[in-house]
């Protein structure tokens, strides 16, 4: 990745010593480096570099002898796109012009990637399990869920309402007795689902 080295303060107070110009086929950073006392630097692309360029900031504080990297993101081009980078210190006091030219990248393909026709298509859905499958699975979710107390408790449940229902041996009873289990059932089956 190239880098767009400015030096500030060299030779005097906001002095901007960057190259003529600059080249880059993708991303690249400014590495503003200050040779003397703490300055603010402005930088600002022409119309038709700020198409294809972007900073996060244009105005950047540089303290007493520091360097700053400014990070440069760039949009890809399919042929190079020239103009100016200014670069400006005190104020407005200098100014500075680099001509920048943004190339293609190398990783952009040049031609368009085939995409095959069946891939758009949503793909097909599994058949539903057989029930005695759907059985087992939900059998496997309640044990790995831990509902393996609960079951046993149910069944003890159930054996205990038959075992009422035989010696009182009333129609009331075994009623209840039914639709007690008609409940757990449906409470088991949603509860394996």
């Amino acid at each position: 990745m190239p880098t767009l080295d400015v030096e500030l303060n060299g030779e005097a107070v906001h002095d901007i010593d960057a190259p003529d110009s600059f080249a880059a086929d993708g991303p690249f950073p400014v590495v503003l480096e200050n040779s003397g006392r703490s300055t603010h630097v402005h930088l600002h692309f022409d119309d038709e570099l700020d198409r294809v360029t972007a900073v996060d900031e244009v105005n950047h504080f540089v303290a007493d002898e520091a360097t700053r990297h400014v990070h440069v993101s760039t949009a890809a081009v399919d042929e190079p796109v020239r103009g100016k980078l200014k670069v400006v210190t005190g104020y407005g006091s200098n100014t500075r012009y680099v001509d920048v030219r943004i190339d293609p990248s190398p990783e952009t393909p040049a031609e368009p990637v085939a995409v095959d026709e069946t891939l758009s298509a949503p793909p097909e859905r599994s058949p539903d399990p057989p029930p005695r499958q759907r059985a087992v699975n939900a059998l496997d979710r309640l044990v790995r869920r831990g509902g393996v107390a609960g079951a046993a408790f149910g069944l003890v449940a159930v054996a205990a309402a038959v075992a009422v229902a035989l010696a009182v041996d009333s129609a009331l009873v075994w009623l209840a007795v039914g639709v007690a289990l008609t409940v757990a059932l449906g409470a088991a089956l949603l509860a394996a689902v």
